[in-house]
């Protein structure tokens, strides 16, 4: 990078252009272009301008800025879901209607978005939320747990002739990294439905694992190395004398491959990307001291060495009694884990690269129960998305304010919420193969909200 000084001495200079691209590195090696280093001298800018107070450097970080807005933005690589599972409130998180009768005791506060308010408790959130759009208007058919569930995680209502892959088992298909070691699909603190492969294969289900806290479930062996060398050449002696004469039926179970991949992940540098303690003690403080910051925490890091899906699901949100006190609780945990996320992924510049999802399986309902509690609602409800070529800063549709359910045409289909995903993954969303029984079925039968995808 040129020197600082350098730099600024160009300030008023409209000319200014992005640097050529490293020596040596050609479009295939991450941060190897022009506007990944043209990025990396903004973010640097910026961090000085921050820490030193100065705001003479004002300038050329708006140059810089305005330079980054026009380059052409790229294909997100990876997805982030946090769950909400139990069906949140829209009333207590995204979607207040304070001072309305459906509100309750519900009070909401202002956001750095102009005229864009969220439920009290969000306070974090509301000064980042510049980074995400929200979607209001969702709605669904489906007002069972784990029905619903399957909907929001494949786009799609439960077949018995069929199980749908997630979209993170679509992502990880669509984005291969050879040089990813460990699970590419993962889910921390998991609820009973995650997402799965599918007809896309079992080797799309995602791996497993608990608090960041704890060790990684099965990857150290309980014997010795030679023992377990040992292990495991007889295991493939017996292998061997089983496939005779059944080649085709054992290739099918894919079971040399899972067992080959299970033991470079056991030895793999990788595995150490769970391991949140290695991160600065300020920032898992804002993370926050919970299972669920701490997954949103680990979230990021495997994001940062090609895991192509984290799913990290906080539950508790089903609030058929005493509704406040449980969304309120609820709101305190979300709040510093989902803003420091967004932040984090942003300051490090791999937000542009992941796309993140926030929500539940429906929402709860307007009524307020005779037990304080609110039932469930899949008549519309709200969901946060972020990062990618995904608008920022903008708010879709809205809910009625008196609480009657939404009509189809005032509303975001879970499917067209999928198509879109799936566009700011640079995926085609309309994608079509033969699935079980030689059934053609779709990625998504959606379509990709008006407005909210940026052409790259």
């Amino acid at each position: 990078m040129e020197p600082l000084m350098h730099v600024c001495s160009r300030l008023g200079d409209s000319r200014l252009e992005p640097p050529s691209p490293l020596a040596g590195e050609g479009p295939g090696v991450r941060g190897s272009s022009a506007l990944t280093q043209f990025a990396a001298d903004r973010r640097l800018l910026l961090r000085a301008a921050a820490l030193g107070g100065l705001s003479w450097l004002t300038p050329v970080a708006e140059v810089l800025a305005r330079r980054a807005e026009r380059e052409p933005k790229k294909p997100a690589q990876s997805l982030i879901v946090v769950w909400l599972a139990g069906g949140p409130s829209q009333l207590e998180t995204f979607d207040p209607h304070a001072g309305k009768s459906i509100a309750g005791d519900t009070r909401s506060i202002r956001t750095c978005l102009p005229g864009i308010e969220l439920a009290e408790g969000f306070e974090q959130l509301a000064d980042v939320l510049k980074l995400a759009t929200l979607v209001r208007n969702v709605y669904s058919k489906e007002g069972d747990h784990d029905r619903g569930s399957y909907l929001l995680k494949t786009g799609y209502r439960p077949d018995p002739t069929l199980i749908h892959p997630s979209i993170g088992a679509i992502c990880c298909r669509e984005r291969k990294d050879p040089g990813v070691e460990i699970p590419r699909h993962i889910t921390i603190l998991p609820e009973r439905f995650s997402g799965q492969g599918g007809w896309l294969g079992a080797q799309y289900d995602p791996f497993r694992t608990g608090d960041p806290r704890e060790k990684v479930p099965d990857v150290v062996a309980k014997v010795d190395d030679a023992r377990q060398r040992a292990r495991l050449d007889d295991e493939l002696v017996i292998e061997r004398a089983f496939a005779r004469g059944r080649e085709q039926a054992v290739q099918a179970t894919m079971h040399r491959q899972m067992v080959d991949t299970a033991r470079r992940m056991m030895t793999s540098e990788q595995l150490k990307a769970f391991d949140v303690s290695q991160e600065p003690k300020e920032l898992q403080a804002a993370y926050g001291n919970t299972p669920f910051g701490r997954g949103c925490l680990a979230a990021r890091r495997l994001i940062e060495v090609g895991v192509r899906c984290v799913e990290v699901t906080l539950t508790g949100w089903d609030s058929h009694v005493k509704n406040h006190e449980i969304q309120r609780a609820q709101v305190d945990i979300l709040d510093p884990a989902l803003s420091t996320l967004l932040t984090d992924l942003e300051q490090r510049g791999l937000l542009a690269s992941t796309v993140v999802l926030c929500g539940g399986e429906f929402g709860r309902s307007p009524a307020i129960n005779r037990l304080g509690g609110r039932d469930h609602w899949p008549g519309g409800f709200s969901v946060l998305v972020a990062g990618g070529r995904l608008r920022r800063g903008h708010v879709v549709g809205e809910t009625d304010p008196e609480g009657k359910a939404l009509k189809p045409e005032q509303s975001t289909s879970v499917a067209d919420l999928h198509a879109t995903l799936l566009s700011a993954l640079g995926i085609n969303f309309a994608h079509e193969e033969s699935g079980p029984f030689g059934r053609l079925v779709k990625y998504s039968e959606g379509q990709p909200l008006a407005g909210l995808v940026e052409k790259g």
